[in-house]
């Protein structure tokens, strides 16, 4: 697994998508999976940056893998939350409408294969995969 090592900062969001995107090109994964990846890649980031440590800040460490699927896991060490429990946003309802938040996360699950959550040694480790066929 290839790693990243970073501070859990919005401006970080590049250096991170572009860690993402060379495993991907490497591997000769077509542009419509790689865009996807990046979308759930970006929007787990930005909730990391946004929330884990707020108001402070930490770091976070994104391992990657390459082979017949896209495994990414990301790792903080801030407040415990399973953002798979966060309740599904009524996509039925018009923007003005809808509950703020929750999008993000229903978006990540939509378009990833599989999505776990667990906590362990006071870390949050959020695991997305992706079938590299798809």
């Amino acid at each position: 697994m290839k790693e990243l090592k970073t501070h859990a900062k919005l401006e970080n969001l590049s250096s991170v998508l572009d860690f993402v995107t060379l495993e991907m090109e490497a591997a000769e994964f077509p542009l419509k999976l790689q865009t996807s990846v990046c979308i759930a890649v970006e929007e787990i980031f930005v909730n990391i940056a946004n929330y884990a440590y707020h108001p402070d800040t930490g770091e976070v460490l994104i391992r990657m893998s390459v082979g017949n699927e896209i495994v990414i896991e990301f790792q903080d060490g801030g407040r415990a939350y399973n953002p798979l429990e966060s309740p599904t946003p009524d996509i039925t309802k018009s923007a003005q409408e809808r509950e703020i938040g929750g999008l993000g996360v229903f978006m990540v699950k939509q378009m990833m294969d599989m999505v776990e959550y667990r906590y362990e040694d006071g870390k949050n480790i959020l695991v997305i995969r992706k079938n590299g066929q798809s």
